[in-house]
């Protein structure tokens, strides 16, 4: 989506809003939310979401890819790199993933 998305921005600048709208403005954060972000959810399979399961996802997708603590921080815009640290810890790390899988691959079993 965001690829054929750049094809379209060709002539915008490097701080220029990515979903802009007509205008060339950030659009409004639900209509933002309601036009690309829910449907693109609903069409990965993952269903309805709201902005705090949307801001956790892509917080650890952004870890699991290795950013930098401190751009995870401005990405995320934090004014103090401890709220990253703190309120972001990355629940399902791969070991918990793993531990989950068996579980319910018992309990399937049962």
């Amino acid at each position: 989506m965001l690829k054929g998305h750049g094809q379209v921005l060709s002539g915008a600048a490097p701080t220029d809003s990515v979903l802009a709208g007509d205008s060339g403005r950030p659009r409004w954060r639900g209509v933002l939310f309601r036009d690309h972000i829910q449907p693109a959810a609903e069409k990965a399979g993952i269903g309805r979401i709201g902005w705090h399961t949307f801001r956790h996802s892509f917080s650890t997708l952004i870890h699991d890819m290795g950013t930098d603590l401190a751009v995870q921080k401005e990405l995320l815009r934090h004014a103090d790199v401890k709220t990253t640290m703190n309120i972001y810890p990355w629940a399902m790390a791969p070991a918990k993933r793993k531990a989950i899988r068996k579980l319910t691959k018992k309990l399937l079993e049962a």
